[in-house]
């Protein structure tokens, strides 16, 4: 029988202002399950809750928020309860402040016009100074500490992937699509690139019938000059740009390829690339929206009038 792992449990807390929310809602989109300002005199009854049933058989570790604003908020008294609670197995229980310069939080809160908490009738100032008195045992007590004074909100979203991610081999899923303009372009494309420039299969009638999976349809695109300087440079761009919607945390990318029908050079084009990009390591999946459409002269020869290169 295998044994029971213990299930991380992170308390999430830091002066207002600091970054808790964005921090929050990071370790949310990669895949803990995420409370803020839960009363803390319940923390017991809630790890002894199970998980919802909609996430099934998951259970995913838990993040807890809290900071002055929480109600029951004792330093002393929550410290207490946590090293209790440090000493059951079943958790693994660690903490993150998330500190801010004083002058640094009164630029944020003068920026938003929000009042701080701890000061709704005084300047930002004073409550800045008292809240991080009263959090400054939790500060040196804290297991992780990130000061984002000069952080930006993505700065911040990135550490906290970096040091809090579940699955490190974790990749961005990369999906790439083949459409037909005339059909409408698909509402979720993060990258789109236009191969309409590209020779028309469409218009020899031994081709007409095909599609981009057959290799006379391939055959034909691929003598068009511009072809394999135009697959060699959106390669380059896709091979620069992936790694980094991976370094930034981006779930998922979905590439457009679009021509007029969605049959011939989109469908070929998009299998082309797929095929590179496995090669230099990605794993991209491959749809093809309109392959199966009817064939409709009426469109292409609108668009051959709009500037579609026929031959």
């Amino acid at each position: 029988m295998s044994e029971k792992l213990a299930k991380p449990v992170l308390l999430v807390t830091g002066l207002s202002g600091a970054g808790k929310s964005t921090a929050l809602k990071t370790l949310e989109d990669i895949g803990w399950e995420t409370i803020d300002n839960f009363p803390f005199r319940l923390i017991e009854r809630l790890l002894d809750t199970p998980p919802s049933m909609s996430r099934g058989d998951s259970d995913p570790p838990l993040a807890l928020g809290f900071d002055s604003r929480t109600r029951g908020f004792e330093p002393a008294k929550l410290i207490k309860r946590v090293k209790r609670l440090q000493k059951k197995q079943d958790y693994l229980i660690s903490t993150l402040f998330l500190d801010c310069s004083g002058g640094e939080l009164e630029r944020r809160y003068s920026e938003t016009r929000r009042r701080h908490p701890l000061a709704l009738d005084r300047p930002a100032k004073q409550g800045i100074a008292l809240e991080r008195t009263l959090l400054d045992p939790f500060r040196r007590w804290a297991d992780h500490v990130i000061d984002t004074t000069d952080l930006t909100a993505n700065d911040l979203q990135r550490q906290i992937r970096q040091q809090f991610t579940l699955d490190k081999d974790a990749v961005t899923t990369v999906t790439i699509t083949s459409f037909g303009f005339s059909r409408g372009i698909p509402n979720n494309i993060d990258l789109l690139f236009d191969v309409r420039f590209l020779a028309n299969p469409f218009w020899e009638p031994k081709l007409k019938l095909m599609t981009g999976l057959d290799a006379p349809v391939a055959e034909y695109i691929g003598q068009d000059p511009a072809y394999a300087e135009t697959i060699e440079k959106i390669l380059d761009m896709l091979k620069f740009l992936l790694p980094r919607y991976q370094d930034a945390g981006k779930a998922y990318v979905n590439i457009g390829i679009g021509c007029t029908g969605g049959r011939h050079r989109s469908v070929h084009v998009a299998e082309r690339l797929s095929k590179d990009l496995r090669a230099s390591g990605f794993s991209p999946n491959v749809q093809h929206r309109n392959l199966a459409s009817r064939p409709m002269e009426s469109l292409e020869s609108m668009q051959k009038l709009n500037g579609d290169k026929g031959i």
